[in-house]
């Protein structure tokens, strides 16, 4: 059976993922619509920062983030000076590095999903004398509602699923930084295969349900 530790854990990952989730809606949007629709530039240089989790080793990601958010960091030096104190072995910490390394699982449906609604219904919209904050809400949220549910779904999963770089920004503390992966890790590390094949079951079953909804109600097709 799972320990107190364990649950402590699980909470702590759907806590993590909830709020991760949460955020990169509301503030990935603005960025996905942005980049369905500009012709600036600056489109290939933002949409690659974007991309860049995908490619870029966990560790590496990590590595830099704790650079950036440690006592010497530019960030780091921020937040100590607004009182925040240092983000690093921190839930917040956490929820900073999940948010950078999720974005591609999110903003990337809801680019996709803006682009497939084209102009057309903004302009009929804009006939009707509906002002494009209007059309927005009325017309291209409920259009990419598709879009939403798959970058919710993929992003909740993505950050679920999360080590190397919760490893290197949040380290493994019980109760305030240890998630679903690294209790797992510990597991392994200390032989108790009974344990480890119950939370590693766990998120197989989760992750084989995720990608069963979105191909099952079509939500991973943006057209």
């Amino acid at each position: 059976m799972l320990s107190n530790a364990d649950l402590n854990a699980i909470w702590l990952t759907i806590r993590l993922a909830g709020i991760t989730t949460v955020l990169l809606l509301i503030l990935g949007t603005p960025v996905a619509w942005w980049l369905a629709h500009t012709p600036s530039r600056l489109k290939s240089w933002v949409g690659s920062v974007v991309t860049l989790p995908l490619v870029l080793p966990p560790a590496v990601l990590g590595f830099y983030l704790l650079v950036l958010l440690g006592p010497e960091g530019p960030l780091g030096r921020l937040t100590q000076a607004l009182g925040l104190g240092l983000l690093p072995f921190t839930f917040a910490g956490l929820v900073v590095a999940s948010f950078i390394y999720s974005m591609p699982f999110v903003i990337q449906p809801l680019q996709q999903a803006f682009t497939a609604i084209g102009r057309a219904p903004m302009e009929a919209a804009a006939t009707l004398r509906a002002s494009p904050l209007d059309a927005f809400f009325t017309v291209a949220l409920p259009l990419a509602r598709p879009g939403f549910i798959t970058a919710a779904v993929l992003g909740f999963a993505h950050t679920v699923g999360e080590f190397g770089v919760v490893l290197m920004i949040g380290g493994n503390i019980p109760g305030k930084t240890q998630v679903l992966s690294m209790a797992i890790y510990n597991h392994v590390e200390a032989m108790d295969y009974a344990k480890a094949h119950w939370l590693a079951g766990g998120m197989l079953v989760f992750s084989f349900a995720v990608l069963l909804l979105l191909n099952s109600r079509g939500w991973n097709r943006m057209a």
